[in-house]
């Protein structure tokens, strides 16, 4: 199993007028196999560009809006203010709204776990939480605000820890209404075939162990990197190097030495042997150009294929 301990999140656990300080931990990572697109004719990384669908052209971040798409073809704009405006407010709190039994959330609304752990020496309440959920059977309903977006969450008991499952909203998870499914209940099953079938249950039956379940895909496509790898299969990819941005600190002063010797000279010649008042000249520096971008850089941000 995966393991880490960064803390992404700081608050606390709010119900009543109990107040839990802690923090949130990752519970979970997507591991899987990183397919990178590749230009097979020189190995070269392809990315994507931010481009006008109907043109085909690349356009600049500076002429992309953010829109809400009401009916076929026809948009709202929302500018970023107004995005802004509409955001949920950051309370730091994971607030209880509810306790429910703990069978009577179903799987398909789960999304997301964190681990939930003591801050701030809240070790006591924290336990008191925890073992109240165990000892009545009951999980926590909550909403939470995490990177500017609520969530509805679950607290749930699990071992020594508490876990916060983030979870779907009711109008996210589909109905079972278009599915043919038939009707509960044994009216169509006999009697025999139920314990032929429940006998199979338990047969198969055992402990749960995820050191029991591997992904199988992955194991083998990394094996077989690794194969490739070792015969000397492998392709070097060079990524494209970013060329370093004119400085404009060179290109000023390049300017001011030339005008600077040109005043030098100037004033040379005008010297005679009598003494006259030397004018005082005033070298202003020109104005600072923004430094160029690197072409290198791309206008539009790259997305890898998944």
């Amino acid at each position: 199993m995966a393991t880490g301990s960064r803390t992404l999140w700081k608050g606390a656990i709010t119900f009543g007028l109990v107040h839990i300080p802690v923090g949130l931990h990752t519970a979970a990572t997507a591991e899987g196999v990183d397919f990178d697109w590749l230009d097979k004719r020189s190995m070269d990384p392809v990315g994507y560009k931010r481009v006008n669908k109907r043109t085909g052209r690349e356009i600049t971040k500076d002429n992309i809006v953010k829109g809400v798409e009401y009916e076929d073809g026809k948009y709202v704009i929302i500018s970023p203010e107004e995005v802004e405006a509409v955001f949920p407010k950051t309370t730091q709190t994971i607030t209880i709204e509810r306790f429910i039994e703990a069978n009577e959330l179903p799987f398909v609304f789960l999304e997301r776990p964190y681990y939930v752990a003591p801050i701030n020496k809240s070790d006591k309440v924290y336990a008191l939480l925890r073992e109240a959920l165990v000892s009545t059977g009951k999980i926590g309903l909550a909403k939470v605000v995490i990177a500017t977006k609520q969530h509805l969450a679950a607290l749930v008991p699990s071992g020594p820890a508490l876990v916060l499952s983030l979870l779907r909203w009711g109008d996210e998870v589909k109905t079972l209404d278009s599915l043919a499914l038939p009707a509960e209940g044994r009216k169509a099953i006999s009697a025999a075939e139920l314990k032929m079938a429940t006998q199979l249950v338990e047969e198969m039956s055992g402990k749960w162990d995820p050191a029991d379940f591997k992904d199988e895909f992955r194991l083998q496509v990394m094996q077989l990197v690794e194969k490739k790898a070792m015969a000397g299969e492998g392709k070097t990819v060079l990524q494209p190097e970013e060329e370093a941005p004119q400085s404009a600190d060179v290109i000023d002063l390049t300017a001011l030495l030339q005008r600077s010797l040109k005043s030098r000279g100037e004033s040379g010649t005008k010297k005679s042997a009598a003494k006259t008042p030397s004018s005082k000249t005033a070298a202003k520096t020109p104005s600072r150009k923004p430094a160029a971008k690197s072409s290198a850089r791309r206008s539009g941000a790259e997305r890898k294929a998944a």
